[in-house]
């Protein structure tokens, strides 16, 4: 960082290439922030049935929300409201300003509630969106068949919409002047959505099977992408009634390259873009590359222009299965070096994070926790895997935040190497500072014991041999004992981890002291009698 500062300042790097590149570590020095936590205020059940058992919860678990978290969204204009809707149906609104600038640890709490009601959806949120030209509003669609949009301040219902079959996800240009919402449904047709007029009539035929996915261009208002359960992706000009102006094909590596690209050629009738179910598909920013996932567990990356599949290869490592929208994250290409985005798959229980154009795996980020949502304290009933769900980008470069199917919303935040190594330093002084605790509690217990051993003749049992005497305490010669008991015995039973015997039988007149010592001893192992 320092030579970047002096190559900055002496003018040997510009001040774009710069920025650059501290964004491009920034981005690479994302890590999770196990201690920034969604608190969605649901109260964990005391007890599950188990056949005929029942076995405790723990008390201290959170949710964002209890019955798994299916959607994400944060608004494009600074970042600072996250919108979150649950299995159950419910939406929640969450202020991200809330945290300090630079702390480790917060408990976020919602600052607005869409509960399941008559008038709000009844099954489980397929996905989230802000109104492309203002954060007020918001867009959410359901299991219900509904689309619906909100104000994100009063969070009334502004406008309800029927489609007659499940909504998988929808999508909103984020430049359009038609206010189109795309939607993928059950239906094997792209429903078309008017907000201006209310209408929902309109719809784009060609797949054949259920839509899963779907993704405007970032660019270009009237072109469309859709990848379907029968392993197309098809695009298409919203203008036109004809149908598709394109399909990918796997098999094309070399693209159509007439003039206007895919809007001007053909593409084979027959072609598909995956052999499974195409789940996940988005454009990057800049709208040259499509970049797709489905069920057949590969990730394509495609040229916008001509179709052409780039051949990117990421491995083996890919895992998807699950028939709903995947989110795929790219990030912006302003923030790195051309050709240079980073790719972020939610790949079950991790997400991994690629060069998009090489497919290079650069990192794995690791769920913290157990791989299933069990909240007892050992084993569990719940078998919901710990599987994210869904992905939002906080711009510019303020982290990423997954919703998982254990009702967690977790934060992914850049820490750079001074960031933690202030949290290491922290955490000592923490532990210090529960040390010192720790033994001025132990000098407590063993002043309590003093002043009780002064008042009244007491004997200490340490063992159940028979050969084992017990050592007297008598107050008349409290003074001259309890030294030597100090010195033998209860510094031995504070720390001692090792067997002791203390056999000095001419220290005292009464007898010999034996106190046998076990690996954590406490206090409550030695039996106080007292002499008669």
């Amino acid at each position: 960082m320092n030579q970047l500062i002096f190559d900055r300042s002496t003018g040997n790097l510009g001040p774009n290439a710069f920025a650059r590149i501290q964004t491009t570590q920034l981005i690479q020095a994302i890590l999770p922030a196990p201690k920034v936590k969604f608190n969605g205020g649901e109260k964990p059940p005391t007890t599950v049935a188990s056949g005929t058992e029942a076995r405790d919860y723990e008390p201290a678990k959170v949710w964002a929300h209890q019955t798994g978290v299916n959607a994400l969204s944060i608004d494009r204009f600074d970042g600072k409201i996250l919108l979150s809707g649950g299995a159950d149906a419910s939406i929640k609104v969450w202020n991200l300003d809330q945290i300090p600038t630079g702390a480790s640890e917060y408990t976020f709490r919602p600052t607005g509630i869409v509960p399941r009601s008559a008038s709000a959806h009844q099954y489980g949120i397929t996905h989230l969106s802000f109104y492309p030209f203002d954060s007020a509003a918001f867009l959410s669609s359901s299991y219900d068949h509904r689309l619906k949009l909100y104000s994100t301040e009063t969070l009334q219902l502004s406008a309800d919409f029927n489609l007659d079959s499940v909504v998988y996800s929808h999508a909103v240009s984020p430049i359009a002047q038609h206010l189109l919402v795309a939607c993928a449904t059950q239906h094997p047709a792209v429903r078309l959505v008017d907000l201006r007029s209310g209408a929902s009539t309109h719809s784009l035929a060609g797949h054949h099977g259920a839509i899963l996915s779907v993704a405007w261009h970032p660019n270009v208002e009237h072109i469309l992408a859709s990848g379907c359960v029968d392993g197309t992706i098809r695009v298409w000009d919203v203008r036109k009634s004809s149908g598709a102006v394109g399909s990918l094909d796997l098999e094309d590596a070399i693209g159509i390259t007439t003039t206007h690209g895919m809007a001007g050629g053909r593409s084979r009738a027959s072609a598909k873009a995956h052999t499974g179910a195409v789940n996940g598909l988005t454009w990057t920013d800049n709208g040259n590359y499509i970049v797709s996932a489905a069920h057949d567990e590969r990730v394509r990356v495609w040229d916008a222009a001509t179709g052409a599949n780039t051949l990117a290869s990421f491995g083996p490592t890919i895992k998807n299965g699950h028939l709903s929208s995947l989110p795929i994250v790219v990030s912006p290409t302003a923030l790195t070096r051309p050709m240079k985005e980073l790719l972020f798959f939610p790949n079950e229980k991790e997400i991994l994070v690629f060069e998009l154009h090489e497919g290079r795996l650069l990192k794995r980020l690791k769920v913290p926790g157990p791989p299933v949502a069990a909240v007892r304290s050992r084993t569990g009933e719940r078998n919901i895997r710990n599987r994210i769900t869904a992905l939002a980008w906080r711009e510019p470069v303020d982290g990423i935040y997954s919703a998982h199917s254990d009702g967690q919303i977790r934060a992914w935040i850049p820490r750079t190497e001074e960031d933690i190594q202030m949290d290491r330093e922290e955490e000592e002084e923490g532990k210090i500072h529960d040390e010192d605790e720790g033994g001025k509690r132990k000098r407590n217990i063993l002043d309590d014991v003093f002043r009780d051993l002064t008042r009244q003749k007491i004997s200490f049992a340490a063992g159940l041999t028979s050969d084992i005497p017990a050592f007297a305490w008598d107050p008349k010669f409290a003074s001259e004992q309890k030294s030597r008991l100090t010195e033998d015995m209860f510094l031995s039973l504070a720390g001692d981890s090792s067997c002791k015997n203390f056999p000095n039988s001419s220290r005292s007149s009464k007898g010999a002291l034996q106190a046998l010592v076990y690996d954590n001893f406490t206090l409550n192992s030695v039996s106080l009698h007292v002499m008669t």
